[in-house]
């Protein structure tokens, strides 16, 4: 699947697979991120971080309509306000997706799959 932006130059396709790439790296970057999870935490192991080049296991993006959505599946760091990780997330992902992709994102869905302690 990919998504289409219209400008005066034409039509640029963006695959979904991209856009999970940039959300995921985004959120990898906010404090008290761990790292990605898998969606299918079960079939695929409860202990697995997802690396960089497998985010789109750990991010679903969804069209509907003209609306674009993301669930992202992260690991969380122990200690910190799960509330405010998520948010900060949330914002991130619609901040960077916004600036290097042009795209406005309607909703950003964070699923915590587990809590993690680190190395600080």
């Amino acid at each position: 699947m990919s998504i289409g932006l219209k400008n005066e130059f034409g039509t640029i396709d963006i695959s979904n697979d991209v856009i999970a790439q940039v959300a995921g790296g985004a959120a990898v970057e906010c404090y008290g991120i761990v790292g990605m999870a898998s969606r299918h935490q079960i079939r695929d192991g409860l202990t697995d971080i997802l690396r960089k080049e497998n985010f789109t296991r750990g991010v679903i993006v969804r069209s509907i309509g003209e609306d674009l959505h993301i669930d992202m599946y992260v690991i969380v760091g122990y200690g910190v306000k799960i509330s405010e990780v998520a948010y900060q997330v949330q914002s991130k992902v619609k901040y960077t997706l916004s600036k290097q992709l042009g795209m406005t994102v309607s909703s950003v869905n964070i699923f915590v799959q587990g809590v993690r302690v680190t190395n600080l």
